[in-house]
């Protein structure tokens, strides 16, 4: 039988994180295949629907991540998408979907090789825990509002 592969998506602002994954690959560095990039103009754009949907659409994780604190391009941004992250994670767990499965992390444009071990590492703990399965009607009422 052959290993769960998870499928995973990240949320990429454009200056930051994507210019990290960009990087990345320019340096030759390998992440999993399986992680699905969308770029954003910012981290602040991940929506609260979005990032749900991607779950409601298959996503056994999800990653927003976005420039460091202090650094967003976009002024506020990053405090933004990370709270509507906290959000998130709480409508997760009320649906009986582990938390751990959405992450909002900081990246640099400079740090490619640590945007790829992030892909890694959390490709290997949501390979861990196991597909997520289709989500409850409270997660699918939650996204419609």
């Amino acid at each position: 039988m052959a290993e769960f592969e998870p499928t995973i998506v990240a949320f990429c602002c454009n200056y930051c994180a994507f210019a990290a994954a960009d990087l990345a690959g320019s340096m030759r560095l390998q992440y999993p295949p399986n992680v699905r990039i969308i770029r954003l103009p910012c981290s602040g754009r991940a929506e609260l629907q979005e990032v749900l949907n991607a779950f409601l659409n298959g996503a056994d994780g999800v990653l927003v991540v976005g420039c460091m604190e202090g650094d967003c391009h976009f002024i506020g941004g990053n405090f933004k998408a990370k709270k509507r992250m906290q959000r998130a994670k709480k409508l997760l767990q009320e649906a009986h979907i582990s938390p751990e499965r959405l992450e909002f992390r900081n990246n640099s444009a400079a740090m490619g090789p640590q945007l790829a071990k992030l892909f890694t590492d959390f490709t290997e703990k949501i390979r861990a825990q196991g597909p997520c399965f289709a989500a409850p009607e409270s997660l699918k009422s939650e996204v419609r509002a």
